[in-house]
């Protein structure tokens, strides 16, 4: 059997994920392993069409698709979007179409599973037959257990092409939205005071939907915001994966192009960020996907903490639900404030513009008070699974997220918390006594809320004082 991997690492050759292809390809040596470095090749790939019809006549001649790469801000790297776009833009879908297809990935497993969900995803509108998904830590081809389960998933993927086995759709296909945006006259006007606003889009038509949407929302400001497009930011290539920046954010394109300076001065300075795009495949665009992994010169350190951050967005964003999960888990990740999204998918026009003003209406009132909501399961798990593995064994690479994480606090583990580990000690010893452990279920509800009905008191009291003063 002849399998055609697609790998997505720029770094080729020196790619961790191409490592554990290659064990599937000792592991199983009566097939063909044919690897093609996309991430490494992606400029020659879109520039010469010699070299990109040799990869998609391998892609027709082969039994299966592996699709093989490293997690780059919870999705595939810019390079290996970009691939999948040129798929669609040069039509040569009917390649792919009826191959069977798995993804295998390495990471720290930090939302490893919406890259997942966005291959499968991206695999079944090619018309694949999407058959698993192996998701590796850094280290796991290290160890006897999970090299077992890689060459198990290995195997299982064989059998299923060669057995013909059935696989059943996941992600259903987009129905496609018909509002041709049309906005009404000039609306409600919001203050940003000593505010600065931003709205960033990947590339701006003259025309269309999205182009609409960014003028009357800019139009809900007193002052329009300033306008940044992508297109017109000097920005020489993808995150290169070299972990240069790891030891002080330095990194391998710093004095070769104006993306950090971009960053650190419209980004950074930003009180208010509105990013703007459409939907491309089951995501933004791959430049939008540059930007965020060109952004990891900050490595694994929050630079949007306090900001207000909100998406206007073309495209079925309300059907693409694990796009809306990245959108969110990157905002709380970030200690930012997910103000709104806002997508063209409306019955009409009117009710997309009093979206838009809406969102402006909530970015400054939010801006205003400094709201920023407690993170959810997205923010806090992605958060713990930095900090452990910062403080672990990537501290040596990463020494400036170290540093970070020292100043700031990251490193809250339990068992630092001294008096929390003596109560503990202290009544579970107690539960152990049967009178104490049936007072113990008696008081249990009254005592879990005791400290929230102070607070409450405190403001009626409060209350009462301010009446009386009143008086």
């Amino acid at each position: 059997m002849r399998i055609t991997v697609l790998s997505g690492s720029p770094k080729g050759d020196m790619s961790v994920t191409l490592q554990s292809v290659q064990y599937l390809g000792k592991t199983l040596p009566d097939h063909s392993f044919d690897v093609y470095h996309i991430g490494q090749t992606i400029a020659k790939l879109a520039k010469n069409a010699d070299a990109w019809d040799d990869v998609i006549a391998a892609v027709r001649t082969s039994d299966a698709i592996l699709w093989a790469f490293p997690l780059y801000v919870f999705l595939v790297p810019s390079q290996y979007k970009r691939f999948i776009e040129l798929v669609s833009e040069r039509g040569a879908q009917g390649a792919f179409e009826g191959k069977y297809a798995a993804a295998l990935t390495t990471s720290i497993n930090f939302f490893d599973h919406t890259a997942h969900n966005y291959i499968h995803g991206v695999c079944e509108d090619l018309g694949m037959r999407f058959v698993d998904s192996f998701s590796a830590g850094m280290n796991d081809l290290t160890d006897a257990g999970r090299r077992d389960q890689l060459r198990w998933f290995g195997a299982d993927f064989v059998e299923a092409v060669e057995t013909q086995t059935a696989t059943a759709r996941r992600f259903p296909p987009f129905e496609p939205s018909t509002l041709e945006y049309a906005p009404g006259g000039p609306g409600k006007r919001f203050t940003a005071a000593g505010k600065r606003v931003l709205v960033v889009v990947d590339s701006l038509p003259e025309e269309g939907n999205l182009a609409r949407m960014i003028q009357r929302f800019r139009q809900s400001f007193e002052y329009e915001p300033e306008l940044v497009s992508l297109e017109n930011v000097d920005i020489k290539g993808g995150c290169l994966g070299c972990i240069r920046c790891g030891l002080n954010n330095e990194c391998q394109y710093s004095g070769k192009d104006g993306f950090i300076d971009f960053y650190n001065e419209k980004i950074r300075e930003a009180d208010i960020l509105v990013i703007a795009g459409t939907i491309r495949d089951r995501y933004l665009s791959w430049e939008w996907k540059r930007f965020f992994d060109r952004s990891f010169f900050n490595t694994h350190t929050p630079t949007m903490v306090g900001k207000q951050l909100a998406f206007i967005v073309s495209g079925p964003l309300n059907q693409v639900d694990n796009l809306r999960q990245i959108l969110i888990g990157m905002t709380e990740w970030q200690e930012a404030n997910l103000a709104g999204m806002v997508s063209d998918e409306c019955a009409d026009s009117e009710t997309l513009d009093g979206l838009l003003e809406g969102l402006a209406k909530r970015l400054t009132m939010c801006a205003d008070r400094g709201v920023v909501r407690p993170r959810t399961f997205l923010g806090v798990g992605g958060a713990k699974i930095f900090r452990d593995e910062i403080w672990g064994h990537l501290r040596f690479a990463f020494q400036a997220d170290h540093k970070y994480y020292s100043s700031h606090g990251f490193y809250d583990f339990p068992q630092k918390d001294l008096k929390t580990r003596l109560v503990n000690l202290a009544m579970i010893t107690l539960t152990k006594i049967p009178a104490f452990r049936e007072e113990f279920f008696k008081r249990i509800r009254s005592e879990m809320i005791k400290p929230h009905l102070r607070i409450l008191d405190q403001m009626d009291a409060q209350g009462e004082a301010e009446d009386r003063h009143a008086d």
